[in-house]
């Protein structure tokens, strides 16, 4: 009998599952939840059906392993941005000037608060605050500083003067009439630019640019009126906006004056010149009762964008333009251009351009201007550093290098007629022609002719003066000499044009610009 085998299959009993309790704390409640083992926390989480944001906090990490954990934390995290405008305080500043009596003061601006937006990230941790951050913050209305003028001693005598002295002090326009001891302000917007300051022949305008705080980008500054013989709303806002280059009242039209215009540009200078040439004539209550567009829009030649120079005549019946190419005539009436000669234009290689100086003479026949020399030694013309006054008679088609290597700002301003027969020419005179980009200057005196040019101001061994325009006084009267005024140092001086005599008129430091009529 075959032997059998018998097999018997043996089958393990069923064990206990072992499973891991977990209570889950969440949104202000606990939820219990069984997981086994070694789970993870997103496990635990997810067999809940807990949904966990972004920004939430969860312990033990999400990616744990529960082994002897029994109790898991979600902590909600939110964040939200909160904008509060806030008042920016306005600034008190006080301006020392002798312009007033020794103590008094004067409130030129009044203050103005400003306003900021500020931006801060607030974050909340189960809808508690745990901690706020500045993130941004935005200028919306820049405070404007309130400004007071105090008077202080006047240290030096007063002195007679002929017609109406105007000059710039930090913002402010100022004028002295009859005497130098006798001023006004007349302007205390503290907000003039100084690209226009232009004095009527009565002195009962003066011709001014405003740069705003509140304009729009677009707006480089404002042309503006102000009346010399009245205290109260005495500035006229004639809506002419981006005036750089040329503008002032018409020799002998006390009610007429021109002035040129800019279009804005984001890049340097920060505008591109018209070179344009408006006119306005306005009634004795400053409103405007004429206009007339004497040179219409145009490129200017080579170096246009940085502007032409437009200049009257002491008569107010010619007119003469300067550009960096060229000098010329223009007929008032008609806008007709005629060059008189061409100039070398300089190249600067920065963002502004060189334009001729030009003046007339009071008998309204020369023009005496600064020329560009051709220089052998340089390969490029246009870079020459040579530079001289140069006289033109239009009438007689003559051109004539009167004062060679001066420097490119000589400024030639001639004075008014003396004895009905003769005049002076004023210049400056670079103390390094060479580099007379950058190079100070002495003030020089010469006949019409050319002949017994001299020094006169400053004194050897003192610092030159800063180029610029100098203004001659009006016609000397008796007991009253001839002078000439400038800018020395911050402050306005009388140079007698004979003796070299100086005088300083004032003493704060804060003049910048001045005119003379």
């Amino acid at each position: 009998m075959a032997a059998g085998i018998l097999m018997v299959g043996c089958t393990a009993a069923p064990t206990q599952m072992t499973v891991l309790s977990v209570v889950i704390k969440v949104d202000g409640k606990e939820v219990p939840v069984d997981v086994l083992p070694g789970a993870s926390v997103k496990t635990a989480l997810d067999a809940a059906g807990i949904t966990i944001n972004e920004l939430d906090k969860v312990n033990p990490p999400i990616g744990s392993a529960l082994t002897d954990v029994t109790m898991i934390t979600v902590t909600r995290v939110r964040e939200e941005n909160e904008t509060r405008t806030v008042t920016v305080p306005f600034e008190h500043q006080t301006v020392r000037n002798e312009s007033l009596p020794e103590g008094q003061t004067m409130l030129i601006q009044p203050g103005e608060n400003g306003e900021r937006e500020d931006t801060y990230r607030k974050v909340f941790e189960d809808e508690q605050q745990t901690s706020e951050t500045l993130v941004k913050s935005t200028e919306i209305k820049a405070a404007r500083p309130e400004i007071v003028m105090i008077g202080v001693r006047v240290p030096f005598s007063s002195i007679a003067i002929q017609g109406h002295l105007i000059y710039l002090s930090s913002g402010n326009i100022w004028m002295m009439e009859g005497a130098t001891g006798n001023r006004k302000p007349v302007v205390t917007t503290a907000d003039a630019d100084g690209h226009v300051l232009s004095v009527s022949n009565d002195g009962k305008w003066i011709l001014f640019t405003r740069k705003l705080k509140d304009s729009e980008p677009n707006i480089i500054n404002s042309l503006w009126l102000a009346r010399t013989d009245k205290s109260d709303d005495n500035l006229i806002n004639l809506r002419v906006n981006n005036v750089i280059n040329a503008a002032g009242f018409i020799p002998g039209k006390d009610v007429t004056f021109t002035y040129s215009t800019v279009e804005s540009r984001t890049t340097a200078p920060g505008w591109q010149s018209n070179n344009d040439l408006q006119l306005l004539r306005i009634d004795n209550s400053g409103n405007i009762v004429g206009s007339k567009e004497i040179v219409s829009t145009n490129s200017g030649g080579v170096f246009g964008w940085w502007g032409t120079r437009y200049v009257w005549s002491p008569d107010g019946e010619r007119l003469a333009y300067a550009r960096p190419d060229s000098i010329g005539l223009i007929d008032p009436d008609s806008g007709q251009t005629t060059e008189l000669m061409t100039i070398t234009p300089y190249q600067t290689t920065g963002d502004w351009a060189w334009v001729p100086a030009i003046g007339w003479s009071p008998d309204h026949l020369s023009l005496f201007f600064t020329n560009h020399n051709q220089d052998p030694a340089v390969s490029t013309q246009e870079q020459s550093q040579r530079f001289n006054v140069s006289a033109l008679v239009p009438r007689d088609g003559l051109k004539l290098e009167v004062v060679p290597n001066t420097g490119m700002f000589a400024y030639p301003v001639t004075s008014p007629w003396l004895d009905g027969s003769n005049y002076l020419v004023a210049y400056l005179q670079a103390a390094f022609p060479d580099q007379s980009e950058t190079s100070r200057a002495r003030l020089m005196v010469m006949d019409r002719d050319g002949s017994n040019r001299r020094v006169i101001f400053p004194a050897e061994g003192s610092q030159p003066i800063e180029p610029q325009q100098i203004s001659w006084s009006p016609a000397p009267e008796e007991n009253i000499p001839l002078r000439i005024a400038l800018v020395y140092q911050g402050n306005i001086w009388f140079v007698d044009p004979y003796s070299g005599n100086a005088q300083q008129i004032t003493g704060d430091g804060l003049v910048s610009m001045l005119a003379w009529r």
